[in-house]
């Protein structure tokens, strides 16, 4: 029989990550030993209390059939508590907040509320992979801006044509960061809100990496500080509270726009299992958790910028997330660095950041970087340090 892909599916190049996987793999094969600091998922244990809400969840949702296509009302008056906590914003638990099965799925699915065919989705570059597919999957184009070192890794929207913004219809923002870990100033957000209001464009801001910064008098603050109308924020629990396997986020902000999506996953899935927003429940009404993680990730950095001062390189302190979106060696490229970690003598694997960019007008932002994910132990760290 000859079966023949979709055309959507036979152009489509490899996942990154996935990629990043193979070649651990491969290097285990050979009885290599790596410190993976490729994909950003932690190895962290979710915390004892976040696990035992989930088993809990099991049995009190024994005999509960399909769970609610955008989540309990338990769960979003959660969501809506720890965002007015955290940010002082006031969301309508009701109207202006969605589950997700985890952000990736949130971030995939969300242009096809609003794309048609040669509509336009403007996402940085580096920057999350869903982005740009989810919009190519949706039938839309993407125009790509680069995040540059020199501007503080923040668009610059003098590089968006007028005639690309005209037929625009979402934004796409990634503060802080991943993966070059800068946060996003008050200056920028009203920037960005009031670009997006001029072109009639959505802004869709995820925001996943917020809980995760380093310097306690500088927390990360939402876009949803500044304004709400035209806006939608991404979040998850899968950094914030080491769930990335519970498969659980929220969409929230301007209520048409958080209805139009819900309308979307209604025809896609059948909701967030129950039992896991139980856990996520557990989890948004505690901060110590999390504090103890940015207390881990604040070390790991420090272990390895040590060794990249020590051998020469310069470091660029990240903001927030547990990325190091550090810079190789003179005269390597980012991919040169990655194969050189690969070495079996040294088996760190991390991400060349060409392979999370794109050439824009022949330049990637992403060529002379490589990505760290500050996942492994303090003591694998060490080690790779060393």
């Amino acid at each position: 029989m000859n079966i023949s892909l979709s055309k959507r599916i036979a152009t489509l190049g490899g996942y990154a990550f996935a990629e990043v996987d193979k070649k651990v793999k491969e290097l285990k094969a050979q009885g290599v030993d790596t410190i993976d600091f490729g994909v950003g998922d932690p190895i962290d244990p979710t915390p004892e209390f976040i696990r035992k809400a989930c088993a809990e969840g099991l049995e009190k949702e024994k005999s509960s059939g399909y769970p609610s296509y955008v989540g309990t009302m338990d769960f979003r008056e959660e969501v809506a508590t720890w965002h007015k906590n955290r940010f002082g914003i006031d969301l309508c638990p009701k109207t202006e907040i969605t589950s997700t099965i985890g952000s990736k799925e949130g971030v995939f699915h969300f242009p096809l509320a609003f794309i048609d065919e040669g509509d336009i989705v403007i996402s940085p570059t580096p920057g999350y992979p869903p982005y740009q597919r989810g919009t190519s999957f949706a039938g839309g184009e993407n125009f790509l801006i680069p995040l540059r070192e020199e501007n503080n890794f923040l668009p610059d929207f003098s590089e968006i044509p007028d005639d690309i913004a005209k037929r625009a219809k979402i934004l796409w923002l990634c503060y802080p960061s991943n993966p070059t870990g800068a946060c996003a100033p008050e200056s920028f957000w009203k920037e960005a809100i009031a670009w997006a209001k001029k072109h009639n464009i959505i802004i869709a801001s995820d925001e996943c990496y917020t809980e995760l910064y380093f310097d306690e008098s500088k927390k990360p603050t939402s876009i949803l500080n500044y304004a709400k109308e035209n806006i939608v924020v991404f979040g998850s629990l899968s950094k914030r509270s080491n769930m990335t396997t519970y498969r659980v986020g929220w969409v929230c902000g301007d209520a048409e726009i958080v209805a139009a999506f819900q309308k979307v996953k209604t025809n896609i899935d059948s909701g967030t299992p129950t039992f896991v927003q139980e856990a996520a429940i557990a989890a948004l009404r505690d901060e110590t958790h999390v504090a103890d993680m940015r207390a881990k990730y604040r070390e790991r950095k420090e272990v390895l910028f040590s060794a990249f001062r020590d051998i020469g390189l310069s470091v660029r302190e990240p903001e927030a997330t547990f990325y190091l979106w550090q810079k190789a060696p003179e005269g390597m490229t980012g991919l040169d660095f990655a194969l050189k970690l690969l070495d079996p003598k040294i088996g760190v694997v991390v991400t060349p950041g060409a392979w999370i960019s794109d050439e824009v007008d022949g330049y990637n932002p992403g060529e002379n970087y490589v990505r760290f994910a500050l996942v492994p132990s303090l003591d694998r760290v060490t080690e790779a340090a060393n």
